[in-house]
């Protein structure tokens, strides 16, 4: 990558400051490359100084009519407004064209989701041995249920992390911002089940869920564990860590918690983020409605 655009810098950044997922730096650096080659081929840019809004708004006009789609248009803008934030926090541009560009706008979807009944068939139906690998997938399907973390949060769970006294788990989400979330009885009791089986094992980490080989799990390792769990009791097209997330916060919202707490709990920045899920709540009442109210037309 060529030393004018700072694109090593950033991944570096990326990986050591910001602590974004693997996922998101292997999507990032894909999504800067290709704007990098598309500013030699198209423009002959040999500075990042060089770039403006224009040329910006020509690149995206050339992804758009490559038959992209506007979610993915949007990533890879992303991607680029988080690599100009720093360049310029290290004094590499005077400029941000990124401040005149303007997404375009993506069709709003609802957060997938997985049923109670389901839930309840995946952690109740003996879907899961008793072994080593049986108690940890168990343990990590339930988590991600429970508490609504993230795939790189869990991931990154050390044995500190479990505060089995005050049945809480410490999380580092995002931004190096840590929260604490509850945890239940239930999980408490797989955790000491689990860790008494970890513990005969010899292990290379002190984070909570290893391999067989002792190792730290990895992300896909984890995204095969829910998918092939919510694949015994669903056919929904998406079955994913992240799918639970959506689950728990769809689920603490139908059964009434507060939106402020559970904003807290996901660890999001901002209340925008976690009133998407108000619409799956309304969906349900209006589902509700149709199906028991006599005068619903249905």
């Amino acid at each position: 990558m060529n030393n004018n655009f700072y694109g090593s810098d950033f991944i570096t950044y990326l990986k050591s400051q910001k602590r974004v997922s693997s996922h998101t730096i292997i999507a990032y650096e894909k999504d800067l490359n290709d704007f990098l080659d598309y500013l030699e081929k198209e423009f002959k840019v040999e500075s990042i100084n060089n770039v403006n809004h224009k040329i910006i708004r020509f690149w995206m006009a050339s992804i758009l009519d490559s038959g992209l789609k506007a979610r993915t248009v949007n990533r890879k803008i992303s991607a680029l407004k988080t690599y100009y934030k720093f360049l310029l926090k290290n004094c590499l541009v005077s400029k941000n064209p990124m401040l005149k560009i303007i997404s375009p706008k993506t069709e709003k979807k609802l957060p997938e989701f997985t049923t109670e009944k389901d839930i309840d068939k995946v952690l109740n139906n003996h879907l899961f041995n008793d072994d080593f690998v049986g108690s940890r997938n168990k343990l990590i399907v339930t988590l991600f249920y429970t508490t609504g973390i993230r795939r790189a949060e869990l991931v990154a769970l050390t044995l500190n992390d479990f505060d089995t006294y005050n049945s809480l788990i410490r999380v580092l989400g995002k931004g190096n911002k840590q929260r604490s979330i509850p945890i239940t009885h239930e999980i408490l009791e797989m955790y000491k089940k689990y860790l008494y089986i970890r513990n005969e094992k010899e292990t290379f980490t002190n984070n909570v869920f290893i391999t067989e080989k002792g190792q730290k799990v990895y992300d896909r390792l984890v995204y095969e564990v829910v998918k092939k769990a919510l694949g015994n009791v669903t056919s929904q097209q998406k079955k994913s860590p992240h799918v639970l997330r959506h689950t728990f916060a769809t689920h603490m919202l139908n059964n009434g918690a507060d939106l402020n707490a559970i904003k807290e709990i996901l660890g999001h920045a901002n209340l925008s983020a976690t009133q998407v899920y108000t619409h799956n709540s309304i969906e349900k009442l209006k589902k509700t409605f149709k199906q028991s109210h006599p005068r619903s037309g249905e």
